[in-house]
């Protein structure tokens, strides 16, 4: 049976697989501002609800992935870039995303019943935290078969 402990732990393992990601937390976004530098690049699942029904469970989920910018102290002379690695942060994470919302559209999480369901937004953000960090937010639905019996 897929549970929360199941599809929340799918989802972490998922997530450190991708070269861009060191640690994976859930809960509250609190508890993410103190995280040490080196455990960036960093993924944090937020589960927001579960609506049941006849066949399926489906869970609304937002994946934030984000990593600490690199702010280089040298004068700024293309004002396009900046004179940070913000542009290649977002980047990494945004392809991240990209690759949780494929494996589940038709990838190895599809083939296991961890399946897109309704819509998905990937919202971009900046300096969101305690440290300068940068990424991307990925919200979408996952359905799993409900197997729940009233025995």
């Amino acid at each position: 049976m897929i549970d929360y402990i199941t599809i929340t732990q799918k989802i972490k393992d998922t997530l450190l697989l991708e070269p861009f990601i060191n640690k994976v937390t859930k809960g509250n976004l609190d508890d993410i501002a103190n995280a040490k530098r080196e455990e960036y690049g960093l993924a944090h699942i937020i589960m927001n609800n579960c609506t049941p029904s006849k066949s399926a469970l489906t869970y609304n989920v937002s994946i934030i992935c984000m990593d600490i910018v690199d702010i280089a102290k040298d004068e700024t002379t293309d004002t396009f870039v900046g004179n940070s690695n913000e542009d290649f942060v977002l980047n990494e994470m945004h392809l991240v995303c990209l690759r949780m919302y494929e494996l589940l559209r038709r990838g190895d999480l599809y083939s296991e019943l961890y399946q897109l369901g309704g819509s998905v937004s990937l919202e971009p953000f900046t300096d969101r935290f305690e440290d300068f960090v940068a990424g991307w937010t990925l919200t979408i639905d996952i359905e799993v078969p409900n197997q729940m019996t009233i025995c």
